[in-house]
């Protein structure tokens, strides 16, 4: 009886799952029981996100506070939530600004990215308080970072245009890159026009396998954030540039373990999230200097024109796999003045 092989989703959560325990051995041994207590809804990402920031936190703690010192960081009692002031966790945010990690990289953190963190250590320190294991909370005084809206940036139609046409002819490519180019040409068309075409994440491409994609209904089938399996229905364009890197796809053999995966790196194995970044980056770099193109900037380019052309924000939300309407709101908002002013034009009072 043959066992069928765990798909990419479950091998993600597998490997997050065991970084998280890694994690947890470093961390105060008192860590483990907020990990435990958390909702099981809140993905292995999600929770590995919050222990990375935990361990900054404490790195933080440990060089300024004398107590922490003479501790190794899993041998930190309890108690030292108690002595951590408000003060301190402002100097924390601080020092987020700019400050270099174990690699001796610079990391900078702007208003959002503070914004995460700090949001981390309230949840942290909620459930001690929460569950009577601490006095104090501190970190529920410290405000908020002030978050400024951000433009939306995504590719105008002629940008669209311009970039699908030079992945198809590699324009302004390297001698080096058109190498690579004339073996991945078809794999790159399918994978940006998926993104164009039906703003899936990044993360949901590449964890698409072969059985996933329905042609005869154009329909995939996608694993969202969070766990949970949707359907996305996609158009003409592409079910082209998927069926064109079918037919490739199918004279590979994939490497062990990489059977199922749709699309495949030079190596055969799946292509990683980092790979589509990488060849996102390399072909938006010859179609705009003033804007960063990241596959989330697909994803937004995607959304954009779905709501000028709908003007339905629920449709937009339901399409882009957001849970919550005001996600979508949030990031979406700002085009409802567009058609505001079209509604101001189109009532005319009296006839000129």
């Amino acid at each position: 009886m043959s066992v069928e092989s765990p798909n990419y989703h479950d091998k993600v959560n597998k490997e997050n799952i065991i970084k998280l325990r890694e994690l947890l051995d470093t961390l105060p041994s008192f860590c483990k029981m907020y990990f435990r207590g958390m909702n099981d809804t809140i993905s292995s990402r999600t929770k590995l996100a919050y222990a990375l920031d935990l361990k900054l936190f404490f790195t933080f703690i440990m060089k300024n506070n004398s107590y922490c010192a003479k501790f190794e960081m899993h041998e930190i009692p309890m108690d030292i939530l108690d002595m951590i002031s408000r003060e301190d966790i402002e100097e924390y945010l601080e020092y987020l600004s700019l400050y270099t990690n174990s690699y001796d990289n610079e990391v900078i953190n702007d208003e959002r990215g503070k914004s995460r963190k700090l949001a981390s250590l309230r949840s942290f320190y909620n459930y001690y308080f929460r569950n009577e294991l601490i006095k104090t909370n501190p970190a529920s005084l410290v405000p908020m970072p002030k978050l400024h809206e951000k433009e939306i940036v995504r590719l105008e139609p002629d940008e669209v245009a311009t970039l699908l046409d030079q992945v198809e002819a590699g324009t302004n490519l390297t001698r080096k890159q058109m190498t690579y180019h004339s073996k991945t040409v078809v794999r790159d068309m399918a994978l940006l026009t998926l993104l164009l075409g039906t703003g899936i994440r990044v993360s949901e491409c590449v964890g698409l396998d072969i059985n996933d994609i329905d042609f005869p209904n154009g329909r995939l089938k996608v694993r969202r954030k969070g766990g949970y399996e949707d359907v996305v229905y996609f158009g003409e364009e592409v079910d082209k540039a998927l069926k064109d890197y079918l037919n490739e796809r199918n004279q590979i053999i994939p490497m062990e373990g990489h059977e199922n995966a749709f699309f495949l790196s030079m190596q055969n194995r799946r292509i990683t999230v980092r790979s589509v970044e990488k060849l996102v980056k390399k072909y938006a770099s010859n179609v705009t200097s003033v804007k960063k193109i990241t596959p989330h900037k697909l994803r937004s380019t995607f959304g954009t024109n779905l709501y000028q052309e709908t003007g339905d924000i629920y449709l937009v939300a339901d399409v882009l796999g957001h849970k919550d309407v005001n996600t979508t709101r949030k990031h979406y908002a700002a085009m409802k003045d567009e058609h505001k002013r079209k509604a101001a034009k189109a009532v005319k009072l009296r006839e000129e």
